[in-house]
């Protein structure tokens, strides 16, 4: 048997149908409010004053660039151990031994 779920969003300020939901912030705390398009307009109406003289904090954020990654782990252990070097099976390889594996690939 077939089923159709459908989720009606109700303006929370009048109880009519809601067109979209409003993220906003304020005083450190996030809130949420569905609105039809006209309460929304309404909402950023009010608070245009403010937010065309206040700075912007939230948005997406850049990543960090780390650069350009090293060497594998994995290849510098197998290249160190054919080496002859004495390397450990895990964890982290010596600075010393990956720098000898950079100079000598």
């Amino acid at each position: 048997m077939a089923q159709k779920r459908v989720v009606e969003l109700i303006d929370d300020l009048d109880g009519t149908a809601a067109d979209q939901t409003v993220q906003f912030a304020l005083d450190g705390s996030s809130y949420e409010v569905d609105l039809s398009d006209a309460n929304a307009t309404d909402l950023r109406s009010l608070l245009e004053r403010f937010t065309a003289n206040a700075r912007r904090t939230g948005g997406r954020k850049r990543s960090a660039d780390l650069g350009p990654a090293g060497p594998s782990t994995k290849d510098v252990r197998a290249w160190a151990l054919a080496q002859g070097m004495d390397v450990n099976l895990r964890g982290r390889v010596p600075e010393s031994i990956v720098q000898q594996y950079l100079a000598a690939t």
